[in-house]
Formats: C-alpha cells, structure tokens, sequence
C-alpha cells in the first residue's frame, strides 16, 4: 500500500521544525551563533578599474600578443585623451563607450592617473616571422622616415627610445603587433580619430601595406629599454602639428 502523500509532508515538516529549534522546542545551535560579516568591497581605484583588466590583462599590462594594448605605465594625457575619444566616437568601441558613457572628465583624469603611474614589468619581445630585409625596412621608416614624402620618423614624436612622451604620446614598444597594424589602419581608414589636427591620420594615409607590415613586425619585436618610462620632453620639437588638447579641436 503506498504511503499517503499528506503523512509524508507532515514527517518531512516535523524533521524540519526539529532541525530548526531543536529537540524539545530549545533554540539550536546555529541560532547562537553571529551572523557572519558581510562582504565588503574596498572603494580603491585598483577595484573600481577591474572591468578594464578584463581585456587589457591584470593591472592593465596586457600581453605582447593578442589585440589588446598595454594601458599601465602610458602617459596620463595620453590615456586621459583616449578615454574622450571613445565615450565622444571618435574610437569606435562598442564596449568601451558603454563602460564611460555616463563617467566625467573629472573621473576619466582619475582613471587615466592610476593607470600611468603603475610600475609593472614589460613581457618579452614578441617572436616574428618577419624577414631580415623587412625589418631592415621597417627599422628604417620608424628611426628615419621618408624625407622625399615629408613622412617624419616615428623617433621624432614618440621620443628616440620610442617610449613615448609625456604627458601626451605614447610609447610604441611592447605592444601586439595586430594591435599596431589595427591602429594604423584605422586612422586611414577614418575609423579611429583624434583631436584636430590629426597628426597620425596625416602618416598614416600615407603608408603602403608592406610598410605598416614592415613597421609594425620590428616594433613587436623590440626589447624595452633599461628605462621604460615615457621621457619628460623632446630635445627637438615636433616635426608635425598635433592636436592632443580638447581646445585644438575647436
């Protein structure tokens, strides 16, 4: 004969206010203890900034492979202005406007700072495929340039240790060659923007394929220097105009 279901609920009910009060109806054990604390998340800026990590690697410093940059060590005004561009289009980021869309200079300068004044270690360089005769050639256009195309050296703005500049230019060394490759495509392709006047759509419209193939296959595969942080001024002043402040635009 089956057991009735309603004898079933009613054990299972009787066990269960067993369980709770204890035998004799008496408080149980569990009720004397404290509730345990609650989780608490530190306001630092190191955990405000963890949904960056999901993409640029842990404290912002990436890999040499892949497509996502290195942010940590870049210079303020640089990752300053690079946040503006992608909440305003002038970078097109779907995810990266939907995460500053609502946030305000004030908060960016903020972000910007805890992200360049981080001191990490550099990876290695990236191992390329690139032949001896491009890397000579892409060596030549980065150190160099082309005078008979009035092309300047990539040495003259992001500094001759092409670590950048403070506080506006970046450094061009330990990051992924796809990255590279993607940027200088997208200034000639109009996709990606900066302040006017844009001194790097102006060079890079001006590349052929086999010199962004050759630039950015001996960038990747450049060791950092001793000395990784971006120099404080240029010796020599900039061979194009730039517009790396807001006002420039206008």
């Amino acid at each position: 004969m089956p057991f009735p279901f309603s004898l079933i609920l009613f054990r299972y009910n009787r066990l269960l206010a067993l369980m709770v009060l204890g035998t004799g109806g008496s408080i149980s054990w569990a009720q004397t203890q404290p509730a345990p604390a609650p989780h608490r998340v530190p306001d630092t800026m190191a955990q405000r900034v963890m949904a960056c990590t999901l993409c640029h690697g842990k404290e912002g410093r990436a890999t040499n492979t892949g497509f996502f940059p290195r942010i940590a060590g870049k210079p303020e005004g640089y990752l300053y202005h690079q946040l503006r561009h992608f909440r305003e289009g002038r970078r097109n980021n779907a995810g990266m406007t939907a995460l500053l869309d609502h946030l305000s200079d004030a908060y960016l300068h903020e972000i910007a700072g805890h992200f360049s004044q981080l001191e990490l270690p550099y990876p290695p360089p990236a191992v390329t495929d690139a032949s001896a005769e491009q890397l000579a050639k892409g060596e030549a256009l980065v150190r160099r340039g082309d005078a008979a195309r009035k092309l300047p050296a990539c040495t003259a703005c992001h500094g001759a240790a092409l670590t950048g500049v403070a506080p506006n230019v970046p450094g061009l060394l330990g990051l992924p060659r796809d990255y590279l490759i993607g940027q200088l495509g997208g200034w000639q392709t109009g996709l990606r923007k900066a302040f006017a006047p844009d001194c790097m759509a102006h060079v890079a419209q001006q590349l052929e394929p086999s010199e962004i193939s050759a630039i950015t296959g001996w960038l990747a595969a450049q060791a950092l220097p001793a000395d990784p942080h971006p120099v404080a001024a240029m010796a020599e002043p900039m061979p194009l105009r730039c517009g790396f402040a807001p006002e420039a635009s206008r």
